[in-house]
This record gives structure tokens, C-alpha cells and sequence, in this order.
């Protein structure tokens, strides 16, 4: 008389060979992660391709005469949540910048008395003239607003967000 249960006779599973992955089944897998990640990059590439560009409003900001040489004017650019700082550096001469700072986001101020753009939560300094970084923690320079004069009108009309490459003095 047979003491095997029936169950074994009738489900033919081999414990011992099912723990181990052959060579075959590896390199499929492999073939399969490796198709699956080329089809999500190209898709990423295909969306980076059809996506549209960024829509800048025309924004009045201020009056050239209304802002004195050294002086500064705050704004919001291009929505209501984006803080923006406004220097009149010369005569004819204005800059504008985002008010946030590339390193935490902290609001950013202008110093007259030193020249330049500072960041009062970790000690960052930005040139007032191009928004590069000049010292402090901060890796990237300070997005650009790109103005254009219209009479004695100053409109904000797109950002420039690489504003300010080029040599870091540290």
C-alpha cells in the first residue's frame, strides 16, 4: 500500500528545484526592466518635446520716475505669489529679480550701502547687476525678470532663469 498522500501525486511542484532562478529566466528579466525603462524615458523625451512653453504675462511695474537711483520697488511677477525686487542701479539703468532665494527660498533684499543682493537666512550675496551668486551657499544665480521700456513704463514680460551664469567668486 502507497503512504504518499494524493495531493502529491496529483500537484507535481519540486520544492528544492523552484528556489533557484536559471540563466534563462535572469536574462529575460533583465531584457523585459531594461525595454520597460527605455519605453519610460522615450515617453518622458516624447512629453518634454510636445509640452508647452511657458506663457509670460505683460505686466506694467512701475514708472522710472517714481523709483530714485538706489532705490527698490517690490512686485509680483508673473503670478500673485511670486515675489519680485526692482532696482534702479543707475540713471538708466533698472534690474529685476525674483525676491526668493535660490538656496532655500528666503526672501532676498537689496543693500545700498554694500552693493548688492543679500539673503539674510544663510549669508548669501548675489550681484546686483547680473544676480550671480558672490558668496554663501546658494549654487544658482537669482532668476532674471525681463523688462522692457515703454515711455517712462517698466513691464515685466518673461523670466529668465539663467541669468547671472558664468564664474563664481567665493
Amino acid at each position: 500500500m502507497n503512504t504518499e498522500p494524493l495531493w502529491r501525486e496529483e500537484v507535481s511542484i519540486h520544492a528544492a528545484d523552484e528556489r533557484y532562478v536559471n540563466r534563462r529566466q535572469f536574462a529575460k528579466f533583465l531584457v523585459l526592466t531594461s525595454f520597460g525603462m527605455f519605453v519610460g524615458n522615450l515617453w518622458i523625451l516624447v512629453k518634454s518635446w510636445l509640452a508647452k512653453k511657458t506663457f509670460y504675462p505683460v505686466q506694467p511695474v512701475a514708472r522710472i520716475g517714481e523709483i530714485p537711483v538706489g532705490g527698490v520697488r517690490l512686485f509680483n511677477y508673473p503670478g500673485p505669489n511670486d515675489p519680485c525686487l526692482l532696482v534702479r542701479t543707475a540713471e538708466t539703468e533698472v534690474v529685476a529679480y525674483s525676491q526668493k532665494c535660490t538656496h532655500l527660498s528666503c526672501a532676498v533684499y537689496y543693500s545700498r550701502e554694500n552693493g548688492r543682493i543679500e539673503c539674510p537666512c544663510h549669508e548669501g550675496y548675489f550681484s546686483v547687476e547680473t544676480g550671480r551668486v558672490l558668496q554663501g551657499p546658494p549654487q544658482r544665480p537669482l532668476p532674471k525678470v525681463v523688462l522692457r521700456r515703454q515711455g517712462d513704463q517698466l513691464l515685466a514680460v518673461a523670466m529668465d532663469l539663467q541669468a547671472g551664469e558664468g564664474v563664481r567668486n567665493a
